[in-house]
């Protein structure tokens, strides 16, 4: 069997001045039948352009807050550290691989956010400040635990995918999409009206979900997903002349 090979941004660890993987979105991306690789992580164009050039599919991963500047705001006191060298990373990625060249996308937790502020949204830099409700956004571990409920729209790409109306899900994250970019539709929202899942009409396959498909791997709808990724991946590439 041919696998697809996908690049996974790396999480950072400023205490440890080390990059570091969470295994479950290895484990996924494997257990859907991909090869996944850990990304460096640098600012370097030229290395970046190459791996633009060379992986057939990006996985978004969770970590830092993104920077506010990305979507023209000053940041608040409530705003956690950022990465400023993922920012720039996942941006010239986001641009070069998937609008540029078109190649399947998938956003977690953080990666949601970042689509959304790049494609011109903008997010709540504090939920319990700016966005406060009922529904637990930040759970306690367990992380594989259900935190939370979410609607699916069902005629969304995802509410086709689940082939149910709500799923229940965890939850670990304290920023959310305030207001969405033009270029993205919703696929799922929270009973508190917060987006959770989106996609972008007219493109090969770029989904994105609020919730961590990595901390349950083996969960029925996380391997549903992490499966459509990889197999958009490898539909593209049967079907890109070489």
């Amino acid at each position: 069997m041919n696998r697809s090979i996908i690049g996974v941004v790396p999480l950072w660890d400023e205490k440890k001045n080390s990059i570091w993987m969470l295994p479950g979105y290895l484990k996924g991306l494997e257990d859907a039948g991909a090869v996944p690789v850990i990304l460096p992580l640098t600012v370097s164009e030229s290395v970046l352009k190459k791996a633009a050039d060379f992986f057939d599919g990006f996985l978004f991963t969770g970590g830092h807050d993104v920077d506010p500047k990305l979507y023209g705001e000053a940041k608040t006191d409530r705003c956690g550290e950022v990465c400023e060298t993922r920012d720039q990373m996942e941006a010239y990625l986001f641009r070069e691989a998937v609008l540029n060249q078109n190649k399947p996308a998938l956003g977690i937790c953080r990666g949601i956010q970042l689509f959304n502020a790049l494609l011109g949204g903008s997010l709540y830099q504090d939920l319990p400040a700016e966005f406060p409700g009922s529904v637990r956004h930040a759970q306690k571990p367990p992380y594989d635990a259900p935190a939370h409920t979410v609607r699916l729209l069902p005629e969304s790409p995802l509410g086709k995918l689940a082939g149910k109306d709500h799923l229940e899900v965890n939850s670990y994250h304290h920023q959310g999409i305030n207001r969405i970019a033009e270029g993205l539709e919703v696929m799922a929202l929270a009973d508190d009206g917060l987006v959770e899942a989106v996609y972008m009409p007219g493109r090969y396959w770029v989904w994105a979900v609020q919730w961590h498909p990595e901390f349950s791997p083996n969960d029925e709808i996380s391997k549903k997903l992490f499966a459509s990724f990889v197999g958009a991946v490898a539909s593209r590439e049967s079907t890109t002349p070489v």
